[in-house]
């Protein structure tokens, strides 16, 4: 209710704070939802891990993270960082460099040795996971938390999945691999390797699992019809990453063409490389505007030598030839043939067409809905037979590490609530943080952290990591550049702008509170609000 003009008198007593004019709106403080969390396909809580970060919290900072994502240091390498397009930040100056300090994090439980908090009381619950790649590391990890006893199956003999098989040396050192995927067994997970599951039906009945969670990652390479003399110089991306796993390396020679245009034949171009190509040639049949491919990950490889032949694509391939047939683009981008060859020498072609998920293993499962190879799931990731859920590659949608790591922490969650007979709870959703709700005069210019690079002649000849990580100082530089978007971090503006003493201070940690006896309604505390904490309201009658 509006309160009517009250006369104030200033005779030095508490009289002197009680309220003025009329107030046609109140300030309210609110929790608003920060870009870069909005962004995270694995509902990071982006902003509070960087909050302690910036405080030199470390440990704190990583606990924070890793109640979300349990592969950090892993993270911090292969994740393409949608939050940082969408960091306000980037409207300023440039955005906070949060994957750099992700990865720092991440680095420093290892070297510090850091596990995860105890896992609640035993539920005495068992749960099949299929497949040890993100989605399966992550819904283990999950459910482990929640007390679920939980066993991986593995078909291969190391863990990882398309982590370990798809992701180059270069670019995910296999100690940092190991390392995340050793905390998560250290927590009561059971990792059985070398172990293919073909019945899940019958496996869950002999081990008397409760629930399973399917997360096979896309690891056979798609073809494409290419008239060849020998059709064993042209082989896929998915062989030749896998191959690079063990012992015996691919014999690519000494010209390699990839046939493709996203990251994984961009890996495959670096990777020939460092085996000793003198030319790595990527043929891709649009521009670079219409690439898949990371710009970041094309522009390390062109400073490495590969080439590539835009507009572009394979129409045979000799003995130690390739005929190139030249492509232009129609009026809706897409491209289409010229008639105009070309011969190329080449001594293989590797096809980077993209993957498929190996699906042989729901074949007993009729009651599961597979779509162009998709297995199609509710909302919830349970498939069409109760009990069994799936997520990561086997679902469709982008096909990144972050993603499927999402998939699996939204599966746990369900089958979580699945296995105690409940539904799982649904956070509020906030209203976003934009930019033009900030008060940026509050924050100085400083330009983002640039991580260190290897020299290219290592880059050319080893598997050695192109990409070094932050030091502490520079890291907490980093952390530090974060505008805590929407949400109040007491920087004590608003309390030393109110003109009436109506911002209460309610202690460290504990935020502010209004004294709406004294507020007039003027909104000096909203419009000078450093990160947009402050809503003004309308007062109700």
């Amino acid at each position: 209710m509006r309160r009517p003009y009250a006369i104030t008198l200033d005779v030095g007593s508490s009289l002197a704070n009680l309220t003025g004019s009329w107030r046609s709106e109140r300030p309210v403080y609110v929790d608003r939802l920060p870009p870069c969390n909005s962004a995270c396909p694995a509902g990071e809580n982006i902003q509070q891990w960087l909050f302690h970060a910036e405080e030199g919290n470390y440990q704190a900072a990583w606990r924070v993270l890793v109640r979300d994502n349990p592969l950090a240091a892993i993270m911090g390498r292969v994740c393409y960082h949608p939050c940082e397009s969408a960091c306000n930040r980037g409207l300023l100056d440039e955005s906070v460099g949060i994957n750099a300090v992700e990865r720092f994090l991440g680095d420093e439980a290892n070297r510090q040795g850091w596990q995860f908090d105890p896992i609640a009381a035993d539920s005495g619950r068992r749960v099949m996971v299929v497949g040890s790649g993100p989605a399966g590391l992550s819904a283990a990890y999950h459910l482990r938390r929640r007390g679920h006893g939980v066993v991986i199956f593995e078909a291969e003999s190391t863990a990882g999945g398309m982590m370990r098989f798809g992701i180059p040396q270069y670019r995910l050192p296999r100690s940092v691999l190991d390392s995340d995927v050793q905390r998560i067994v250290d927590m009561g997970v059971e990792l059985r390797l070398g172990q293919r599951v073909d019945d899940i039906e019958a496996t869950m009945q002999q081990e008397k699992f409760d629930a399973c969670f399917l997360g096979v990652g896309s690891q056979i390479g798609k073809r494409a019809y290419i008239p060849a003399g020998d059709a064993r110089r042209i082989t896929d991306a998915v062989a030749v990453l896998h191959q690079m796993e063990g012992e015996n390396k691919p014999l690519l020679g000494r010209r390699v063409v990839v046939y493709g245009g996203g990251n994984t034949a961009i890996d495959v171009a670096r990777t020939a490389r460092r085996l000793g190509a003198e030319e790595s040639i990527v043929v891709y049949r649009r521009t670079r505007e219409k690439m898949p491919a990371h710009s970041h990950e094309l522009n390390e490889a062109l400073e490495e030598g590969v080439k590539v032949k835009w507009l572009s694509t394979i129409a045979a391939a000799g003995d130690e030839t390739i005929t190139v047939e030249k492509m232009q683009l129609d009026e809706s981008g897409n491209p289409q043939p010229t008639g105009e060859f070309e011969t190329m020498q080449a001594d293989s072609v590797v096809l980077a067409l993209g993957q498929d998920v190996d699906l042989d293993l729901l074949a007993r499962l009729p009651e599961l809905n597979i779509e162009r190879g998709v297995v199609q799931v509710d909302a919830l990731q349970m498939t069409g037979r109760r009990g069994i859920f799936a997520g990561g590659d086997m679902v469709g949608g982008e096909r990144t590490v972050t993603v499927a790591v999402g998939h699996g922490k939204k599966a746990a969650r369900a089958i979580d609530a699945y296995l105690r007979d409940s539904t799982p709870a649904q956070a509020a959703k906030h209203e976003l943080a934009t930019f033009d709700r900030l008060n940026t005069w509050y924050y100085s210019d400083a330009p983002k952290t640039i991580r260190p690079v290897l020299d290219i002649i290592r880059r050319q000849s080893t598997f050695d990591e192109v990409v070094g990580s932050l030091d502490e100082a520079t890291a907490l530089y980093e952390a530090r550049r974060c505008m805590s978007c929407g949400n109040c971090f007491e920087c004590d503006t608003c309390y030393g702008v109110c003109p009436d003493n109506a911002v209460i201070k309610l202690g460290p940690g504990k935020g502010f509170e209004f004294n709406y006896d004294y507020c007039k309604g003027c909104g000096l505390c909203a419009a000078e609000c450093p990160c947009g904490a402050i809503r003004m309201e309308p007062e109700v009658d």
